[in-house]
């Protein structure tokens, strides 16, 4: 009878554990204030879209990811980034970011010949 016990609370415990894994996710990621139109404090803060709504991010800074005012910069462009996070109140709180390579355009795409 114990060893069943055993196996169950172990079972249980892997479960429990499993689902409080933050789960990698590509999000949208600017400016909050240049992009996303959010409002906060002055100057320029990183942020990502999850869903249709907006978060700044604490766990990384928008200076670490290249030059903000750059023409694919956070303050000119919408990037795609790999996070592992969560939401936390209205911020999202990052153990993971990579920004993802600006996404190539095909010249050719919707123009029909």
């Amino acid at each position: 009878m114990k060893k069943v016990i055993s196996i169950l609370v172990l079972f249980v415990c892997i479960s429990v554990n499993a689902q409080d894994k933050p789960k990698t996710q590509i999000v949208e990621a600017s400016c909050g204030q240049c992009q996303f139109g959010m409002k906060g404090k002055g100057g320029c803060d990183l942020a990502v879209r999850i869903d249709g709504k907006s978060y700044f991010v604490d766990g990384t800074d928008i200076h670490k990811h290249g030059d903000a005012h750059a023409a694919d910069g956070f303050c000119s462009a919408i990037r795609k980034a790999e996070v592992v996070g969560e939401i936390k109140g209205d911020r999202f709180v990052a153990s993971s970011f990579k920004l993802l390579p600006v996404e190539a355009h095909n010249e050719h795409e919707g123009h029909k010949h």
